[in-house]
């Protein structure tokens, strides 16, 4: 049975509505951080998949090079990122987070989730995975749909939601099994 056109249109409404709450909570927390949301994201996006190459993160964030050129930049200065040759050539370069930009990035997370919990205070835990996991199950239908069709790890395989590891920093579900998966 397929959802029917009312709640579809509801569920796009109700996804704008968190876009910009979200963007309200995430412009709150930055005070913190000398960083602005675009720093943030494009960290977010290498600590995801990096190492990858500025064209690959570029596609992934939607925005051209010369617009990722400049955060690049600030984050290189900042010591957040870092670039290395890319072993299969040797004319391009590799982004991957510094251990500065791993703690940042960490750090951002953590200080995210505070934020969260604290909005949260009245939710129980089953609450929040339930929402968790309706996110989750959200974002996996998006990508399978193939709504946005670069959304492939830096060896070109197609990513899904259990293998969603990276330089992040946080603990990825694993639908499958909807426990915790610890990364190394």
């Amino acid at each position: 049975m397929s959802v029917g056109q009312s709640t579809a249109a509801e569920l796009v409404h109700n996804i704008f509505d968190l876009q910009r709450a979200l963007r309200a909570v995430t412009a709150a927390s930055m005070k913190y951080s000398e960083l602005g949301p675009a720093h943030t994201g494009v960290l977010f996006f290498i600590g995801e998949g990096g190492p990858l190459r500025a064209s690959t993160l570029a596609a992934r964030l939607g925005i051209g090079p010369s617009a990722l050129s400049r955060q690049l930049a600030d984050l290189e200065q900042y010591g957040l990122v870092v670039r290395s040759p890319d072993p299969l050539d040797g004319r391009a370069c590799l982004l991957s987070l510094s251990p500065q930009g791993r703690a940042c990035l960490a750090e951002t997370y953590e200080r995210r989730a505070e934020t969260l919990r604290e909005i949260l205070s009245d939710w129980t835990e089953n609450q929040a995975e339930a929402a968790s996991l309706s996110v989750q199950h959200l974002t996996t239908a998006l990508w399978s749909a193939g709504l946005h069709t670069d959304h492939v790890t830096p060896s070109g395989t197609a990513r899904t939601a259990s293998d969603s590891t990276g330089d992040d920093g946080r603990h990825h579900l694993d639908p499958a099994s909807t426990t915790l998966k610890e990364e190394h």
